[in-house]
């Protein structure tokens, strides 16, 4: 979008980035609200961005929220990440509230939609420990009842934010057709016989392992058609992968802009490094591949809303691919343009690694987005 911005998109933005300034600006903030860089979500703050009315940013305003786009929601996510914001929880919550917005009875969208502009948490569980990529391999298991209700048992693994969320879209089999044998089911936090234990990572807290033991869910907790979770997760690809993108575009932004403000000031043999040759071609080469990146993910965007029935698979995952990659390499390469102070906690960088890294393989590995995309060609 860049100059395609409207003007209520560009003060938007500059909103962001100036409560991001404010409010985490200093290591010093971004430490005690992150328990040194443990925590990728502060539940005060984002309760603060609630009360602005940025988590409602692309959902309908019957149910609280702004009633804007993928195209705002991807700017929200761009604008926070490159603040530094810890509001981890936002990237699964708006991925699972579009799940609800298009699928779910009105009873759960008027509970779930309206809980996330207050500043609800959501959490999604597809992986498990032997269905990663491949999604239909799950074994998680929903068996009804005779009085409609269900009853589940398996475990789930991965599953970010679900120790702060107030609940969790869970994919379950149903049947016995890979594909088509799934369900969504509505899982409120605190249901008996759910069990969530975190799993350390080289980035702190943020993943789960999800135990489901005899947990009793009514009729009702249905989301969307029986045996059509398959389809109703095909059919949100578009937002999960741009989310992501966005998300990503953000980081690597940042980490680019800290590198090239540390090889300005760092001097060796008698000049600051940025004046060398290789290091000023390095960072001409990202600057390029960022505003690639950024023209991608912000196109798509406004493709998807523009055509919201539309799916675009090529599209989205080049997008996935682009961004996260280009966040691994800039975080890399920033790293090496710092040479030990970016590998020092002293320094932000070392924490910009920590997060790209796993970015390929989350939502998708990059060898799934490739696949897709060869694909979409007929191969």
């Amino acid at each position: 979008m860049g100059s395609r911005l409207t003007e209520e998109q560009a003060a938007f933005a500059a909103a962001v980035r100036d409560f991001a300034k404010r409010e985490c600006g200093t290591r010093e903030q971004r430490d005690a609200l992150t328990e040194g860089g443990r925590e990728a979500h502060h539940p005060e703050l984002y309760r603060r961005l609630a009360d602005l009315g940025w988590l409602g940013i692309c959902l309908p305003e019957e149910y609280g929220g702004a009633g804007g786009g993928t195209a705002d929601a991807c700017l929200f996510l761009e604008e926070t990440s490159y603040g530094m914001v810890p509001c981890g929880g936002f990237i699964t919550t708006v991925i699972t509230a579009k799940a609800y917005e298009r699928f779910g009875t009105e009873q759960q969208r008027q509970e779930v939609l309206s809980g996330v502009v207050r500043g609800d948490v959501l959490a999604i569980a597809m992986s498990e420990p032997g269905a990663g990529s491949d999604v239909g391999a799950l074994r998680c298991r929903a068996r009804q009842q005779r009085d409609g209700s269900w009853v589940i048992d398996g475990q789930k693994t991965w599953i970010s934010n679900a120790h702060c969320a107030e609940s969790i879209l869970l994919v379950a089999r149903t049947g016995e057709d890979k594909h088509g044998g799934l369900t969504m089911f509505h899982l409120p936090a605190g249901t008996p016989g759910v069990e969530i234990r975190g799993i350390e990572t080289m980035r702190g807290r943020e993943v789960n392992d999800v135990h489901l033991t005899d947990v009793r869910l009514p009729a009702d907790s249905v989301v969307g058609e029986v045996n059509g979770g398959w389809k109703q997760l095909m059919a949100g690809l578009n937002h999960e992968r741009l989310f992501l993108a966005a998300n990503m575009l953000g980081l690597a932004r940042r980490a680019f802009d800290d590198a090239v403000a540390y090889v300005r000031e760092r001097e060796q043999f008698g000049r600051p490094v940025g004046s060398f040759q290789a290091i000023r071609h390095r960072v001409a080469d990202l600057a390029t591949e960022i505003e690639c990146t950024r023209l991608l993910v912000r196109e798509v965007a406004l493709d998807c809303d523009a055509y919201p029935e539309k799916l675009f698979p090529r599209e989205a995952s080049m997008a996935k691919l682009k961004a996260t990659e280009l966040a691994k390499q800039v975080t890399l390469e920033g790293m090496q343009m710092m040479g030990g102070y970016g590998y020092t906690t002293e320094f932000d960088m070392e924490r910009h690694l920590r997060a790209a890294v796993v970015s390929t393989v989350y939502g998708g590995t990059s060898e799934i987005q490739r696949d897709v995309i060869g694909k979409t060609y007929g191969l």
